[in-house]
């Protein structure tokens, strides 16, 4: 059985604290143009679909990135916090957030095919397309 993780985590400045994500384990990995400028480098996130409690979020601050999804951070001390999937609610929240991460696996990586050559993770994982997220994620007719 793996290890819960991700059950509690806060930004760097502790003005936003999250519950949640208890029992995931993976770590999804993204390298489109949008994550690597919103963090200087691939983003590293825990899909924890709606389980997530969120405290402090009047300290919060979206950006809709696009047709289909947004982005927040701590309007404090700016640390990264989650991505939203607008259509279904649902969040993959910065695995850097999250006081325990013993547990946490590399599983999968989307818009490989924007990943720059500069790194490369050694990990074997799933891998998608931009063409591919956008068919699963973007409602009909959008692009990122």
């Amino acid at each position: 059985m793996p290890k819960a993780v991700g059950n509690k985590g806060n930004c760097l400045c502790g003005a936003v604290t999250i519950r949640g994500g208890a029992g995931h384990t993976d770590v999804g990995i993204c390298h489109c143009a949008m994550c690597r400028r919103w963090g200087s480098g691939p983003n590293m996130a825990l899909d924890v679909g709606k389980d997530l409690v969120i405290d402090g979020f009047e300290s919060i601050t979206t950006y809709r990135s696009s047709e289909w999804a947004e982005r927040a951070f701590c309007r404090t001390c700016g640390s990264n916090l989650y991505c939203r999937i607008v259509e279904d609610d649902t969040y993959a929240v910065c695995a850097g957030l999250f006081d325990e991460t013993g547990g946490m696996e590399l599983t999968s990586q989307i818009f490989i095919d924007e990943k720059p050559d500069v790194f490369a993770f050694a990990n074997e994982t799933r891998t998608m397309t931009s063409a591919e997220v956008v068919a699963q994620y973007a409602p009909s007719g959008h692009n990122k």
